[in-house]
């Protein structure tokens, strides 16, 4: 059965397994950064980065991490511009996307990360790390970021539901 996607971060957590870890993805042309939440959903942690080579051996790859991880859930990274429209690389993720579906059942979320490599690159220049050491890390810490901005909206997101039961 093919893989649902989601834009609703409540409607992709009610889709879930009950403590599933969750994929962070920054989608690049050369790299695909990986991170992973924790079965709470708290926090998001950098894990790999990906080479990309094909499209079959990139999703071969990526699945099979997502297994060894037991993921239960996909958030890809979104590159919209700043206007909010999308152009050719949130065209080029929504087709890695499409292409994704039919080979996985895991749900997947888009979630907007305007500005998430850049932001990503200032902190670790801040940090003083050496720009060969920022081009190892940046995309798996960008994807970490991406699904960390994520984690904290679906908190406040449950938080405003269960206020609205009261």
């Amino acid at each position: 059965m093919p893989a649902d996607i989601f834009d609703d971060p409540l409607a992709f957590a009610a889709a879930l397994p009950p403590a599933a870890r969750l994929f962070g993805l920054d989608l690049g042309s050369k790299t695909i950064g990986v991170a992973v939440s924790d079965g709470g959903h708290r926090i998001a942690s950098p894990l790999e980065t990906i080479a990309r080579v094909k499209f079959t051996k990139d999703v071969e790859k990526l699945l099979a991490l997502a297994a060894r991880q037991q993921v239960g859930g996909i958030v890809i990274g979104l590159p919209v511009n700043m206007d909010g429209s999308e152009g050719p690389r949130a065209q080029s993720t929504r087709s890695f996307v499409r292409n994704l579906r039919p080979l996985t059942e895991l749900p997947i979320v888009f979630w907007d990360e305007r500005l998430s490599t850049a932001a990503v690159t200032r902190m670790l220049i801040e940090a003083d790390t050496s720009r060969r050491r920022r081009d190892e890390v940046v995309d798996k810490m960008a994807a970490a970021y991406i699904l960390q901005g994520f984690l904290d909206r679906l908190h406040a997101e449950e938080r405003r539901e269960d206020l609205r039961r009261l």
